[in-house]
């Protein structure tokens, strides 16, 4: 069979993804692209994520695309209205009609002297190949199959459903009964107070160790008024610069002053509170502010749950399940008729493609990542990660426009491929692509690329810093190098 060829082949059709199809059509209008996308539905993430609660842990006018506004008064939203905006985005713009779904891609290798990516993916039962010119990976960093899963001592005698998130039972009935929730990150405390609500008997968040929990409103009165007052597009343009200004303050903030900061963060949850939990051990973390992400609770509606006594927080370790609950380490025993295994993601590296160039295997590994998109040695690659500190949006949006700018720089000089070169002393730092320390990214760190010692082998975690890089230092910038295939220029010279 003859493959299928487009310029561009994008992975994924989530928020990324059909982000990168307004911006192939608008910013490289001359070039082919198609979307594959593995399940049979757009929305990615939002999509797959079906656990009661489920919403967005930052600011949607950040969230959201720069080109098109958000108009639901709620600036947090839920799952559901998260993927009717992906969707009626692809709608709008006539993305869908490039996007095939049902295909994922297991394999891609580079050719050099084609300068192109043949490209395998599954699709019903058959492998379906594409060739391309360039590959743009918009599938995230975890994996679509499973989260991170702890095989506990004892979790088979356990009498109830085990669950973990990221495989949510649709007919899971926990109305009535007590709940235990595995975990202290942002799925755990959107759990809690979702469950809480629906009429879970009570509700027990159990973690070893907490994490950093901040209250935010739903509803941002500011933002309210200038819809009022300005058309669409300028309300949003301005909404989100101001968000972005704010969140980037914060941060930088959090990172100069930790201790003042981790004070105020206490005092803020000892408000929220009022005295039905103690602050100290249950909500202050051993490490400093943004070593790990913070979690994010709209309307502050998981404190509110714990003073409405209707859930808990219980800070110790596991020993084992038994038939009715879980015994701790401290020797107290926790009822439970449902257990919630809120343990983390799964990360992956470049979507978990098999990947190779010239016929060499690619390790993720021994890569490092060039601009935070980009990595050392592959070509005419990008894979889109967006912050971990800030809207995933913001650094996303960034990427796919410098990728575009990088295809029409080849297109004007008649190159065919582009290729990241770094020096030796450039790629000895090996930290890695995310720098915190929390508990997913710190079990991927042998298999996710890293980052080099200096610009611009560093991913920042700065939009305002990043807007100006990738918007105006120019493409061809000494670390990515040029060239021309052998089909068309008979060698494999780089400029």
């Amino acid at each position: 069979m003859t493959a299928t060829h487009v310029d561009v082949l994008v992975v994924g059709a989530g928020l990324s993804g059909i982000g990168a199809g307004y911006r192939m059509q608008t910013r490289t209008p001359g070039k082919t692209y198609a979307i594959l996308e593995a399940r049979h539905a757009i929305g990615g993430t939002w999509d797959l994520f079906r656990y009661p609660g489920v919403r967005s842990d930052s600011d949607m006018f950040t969230l959201s695309y720069p080109f098109r506004p958000w108009t639901n008064p709620k600036s947090i939203a839920d799952g559901p209205a998260i993927v009717n905006y992906i969707r009626s985005t692809a709608a709008k713009y006539r993305i869908e009609r490039h996007i095939r779904f049902g295909h994922r891609v297991v394999r891609a290798s580079w050719s050099t002297q084609d300068a192109r990516w043949t490209v395998d993916a599954e699709h019903d039962g058959s492998t379906v190949t594409f060739t391309c010119s360039f590959l743009y990976l918009c599938s995230g960093y975890y994996s679509y199959t499973g989260g991170h899963v702890v095989e506990f001592p004892g979790q088979s005698d356990f009498a109830g459903p085990v669950v973990h998130p990221q495989q949510w039972p649709a007919d899971l009935d926990y109305a009535g009964k007590r709940v235990v929730i595995i975990g202290s990150g942002a799925t755990a405390v959107t759990l809690v107070p979702a469950m809480a609500d629906a009429g879970a008997a009570h509700v027990t968040m159990l973690q070893r160790s907490p994490s950093y929990v901040v209250a935010r409103p739903t509803a941002d009165p500011m933002a309210d008024r200038l819809r009022s007052l300005l058309p669409g597009h300028l309300a949003h343009r301005a909404i989100r610069g101001r968000n972005v200004v704010m969140s980037t303050l914060f941060y930088q903030m959090f990172r100069r002053l930790p201790e003042r900061s981790a004070t105020m963060l206490m005092a803020g949850v000892e408000k929220a509170v009022e005295g039905a939990i103690a602050v100290d051990p249950h909500f202050k973390p051993k490490y400093k502010p943004w070593d790990q992400r913070m979690c994010l609770v709209p309307d502050g509606d998981l404190f509110r749950v714990i003073r409405e006594r209707k859930a808990d927080v219980v800070t110790d370790r596991i020993s084992r399940f038994t038939a009715s609950g879980i015994e701790l380490v401290s020797g107290a025993t926790l009822p439970a008729d449902v257990i919630v295994t809120a343990t983390g993601l799964r990360m992956v590296a470049f979507g978990d493609i098999e990947m190779s160039v010239d016929g060499e295997v690619v390790k993720a590994h021994d890569t490092t990542v060039y601009k935070g998109m980009m990595f050392s040695g592959i070509p005419n690659l990008a894979w889109c990660v967006g912050y971990v500190n800030n809207s995933w949006t913001l650094r996303a949006d960034l990427t796919t426009q410098y990728v575009c700018r990088l295809i029409n720089h080849m297109a004007r000089h008649g190159y065919d491929y582009c290729v990241p070169a770094v020096s030796e002393s450039d790629a000895d730092d090996g930290r890695p692509l995310l720098d915190l320390t929390s508990g997913y990214i710190q079990r991927a760190a042998a298999v996710m690329p890293h980052q080099g010692t200096r610009q611009p082998w560093r991913h920042r975690q700065n939009y305002l810093v990043d807007l100006a890089t990738m918007r105006l230092r120019r493409v061809n910038d000494g670390a990515m190098r040029f060239g021309r295939s052998g089909i068309r220029a008979g060698d494999r010279t780089a400029a």
